[in-house]
């Protein structure tokens, strides 16, 4: 007998066909059956009078820290934290320990993804064995294996010529490559924005020539190659406008921005709480500003989190010696609505764009719509309610999260992967 579950009198939102309307959901099998009014009758029924119904979330820029910092993340935790906000699917980073740079290494993170019955679990390859950007990986054998992309993320591949390969590689293999866009000879060993909050805090700064000048060069190789690039992070209003020279000459480039760079400066540093140290740094007003009308003209492809969990004990270190990087996975949403819907800049639609249909594009894969006879990966959400985050109930195994008490609206009732019910906010 076929396994069927109704959503009714839900707010279905699904912009990759067009839907913005009050319909019901009907899922047989784990695929979408039906969206419309559904007359019959069926066992499971999930009642979302007053939700909105949406495809399944897709985060592709997280760190699941495993294989070799288990301590801080496992792709089972890190999976649990990612239904629980709503995500259906993540792509994983490679900046592991090992770093995944073979096949093997690719299987491995997808065997443990299904091993956890939580999320889609996908991962991105390293572009350079070691992240050292050097020497290219296998990347061939990777993209065989299901590597979506490739990207040595916390590490710019500071070589040209090396990138230029990478790219070259990438297109023949028909795979975004990702780059974390930062030339080192601006950035050297700095840990917050350049500027003069830098100076009076007495912190090295990391100048924005560090990601401009990346980003313009890695442009360059794209207009050699046509290869498909993705720029993660972006930070800085002069990246924005290198993205919109870009676009306008029809490149095949993409980018993300994040919560933090949305919703924190770098006034945020003044007291030296290394949960608001970051790379790319927090920038300035101006910087977030111009991100916000970037995302409102449609510049931006993606929304995601860089979620990257740390120990206590690490970002209790002083602020030099601290890990970069904030746990956000499980208060994004709520984050992207006070950052970008409640002050005007997106409605509902163009919001759920960023986080399904767009980033599921560009990573290739086949999801982030609720069109008929796809996999039922769907997120319903409470668009009103209200709560406080708190990061002692966080299901990821690291805290280290600057939002812990602010109040957000937009609320994730229930996550469903592949026809099953994967996370309640009622625990039914």
């Amino acid at each position: 007998m076929a396994k069927e579950l109704l959503i009714k009198n839900g707010h279905v939102i699904d912009p990759a066909n067009g839907i913005d309307k009050k319909c019901d959901v009907l899922v047989v099998d784990g695929q979408i059956a039906d969206l419309g009014k559904v007359g019959k009758s069926v066992a499971d029924t999930i009642d979302a009078a007053d939700k909105l119904v949406v495809p399944g979330l897709i985060d592709i820029h997280v760190h699941f820290r495993e294989p070799g910092d288990e301590e801080e993340e496992t792709i089972a935790s890190g999976s649990a934290a990612a239904v629980a906000a709503g995500f259906t699917s993540v792509v994983c980073m490679p900046n592991t320990t090992p770093p995944i740079e073979n096949e093997t290494d690719v299987e491995y993170i997808h065997r443990k993804g299904r091993q956890a019955r939580q999320t889609h679990v996908y991962t991105m390859g390293a572009i350079t064995k070691n992240r050292e950007g050097v020497e290219l990986s296998e990347m061939g054998f990777m993209a065989e294996a299901g590597a979506v992309g490739f990207t040595d993320d916390g590490n710019g591949v500071q070589d040209p010529a090396v990138m230029l390969r990478a790219m070259k590689y990438a297109t023949m293999l028909d795979v975004v490559i990702s780059q974390h866009c930062q030339d080192n000879s601006f950035a050297g060993s700095g840990v917050m924005n350049a500027s003069y909050y830098s100076s009076i805090l007495g912190l090295p700064g990391i100048d924005k020539l560090a990601e401009e000048a990346m980003l313009w060069r890695d442009i360059q190789l794209v207009k050699k190659t046509n290869a498909r690039y993705h720029a993660q992070h972006i930070s800085t209003a002069e990246a924005v406008e290198l993205i919109r020279t870009a676009k306008k000459q029809s490149l095949p480039i993409t980018c993300e921005v994040t919560p933090h760079h949305l919703l924190l400066n770098e006034q945020c540093c003044a007291e030296y709480d290394t949960n608001y140290k970051v790379n790319p740094p927090l920038r300035t007003e101006k910087d977030i500003e111009a991100l916000k009308q970037a995302i409102a003209d449609g510049l931006v492809d993606a929304l995601v989190t860089d979620h990257a969990p740390h120990l206590q004990s690490e970002k209790e270190l002083e602020f030099l010696a601290a890990p970069f990087g904030i746990a956000g996975l499980e208060c994004a949403l709520g984050l992207y609505v006070k950052a970008l819907i409640e002050p005007g800049i997106l409605d509902w639609a163009g919001l759920i764009k960023l986080m399904t249909e767009k980033p599921a594009n560009i990573i290739g894969i086949d999801k982030g719509t609720l069109g008929k006879g796809r996999q039922a990966d769907i997120t319903i959400i409470d668009p009103d309610a209200e709560y406080k985050i708190d990061i002692n109930k966080f299901r990821s195994k690291s805290k280290n999260c600057p939002y812990h008490g602010w109040t957000v609206k937009g609320k994730v009732e229930k996550t469903i992967v592949g026809g099953e019910v994967r996370f309640s906010a009622g625990g039914d």
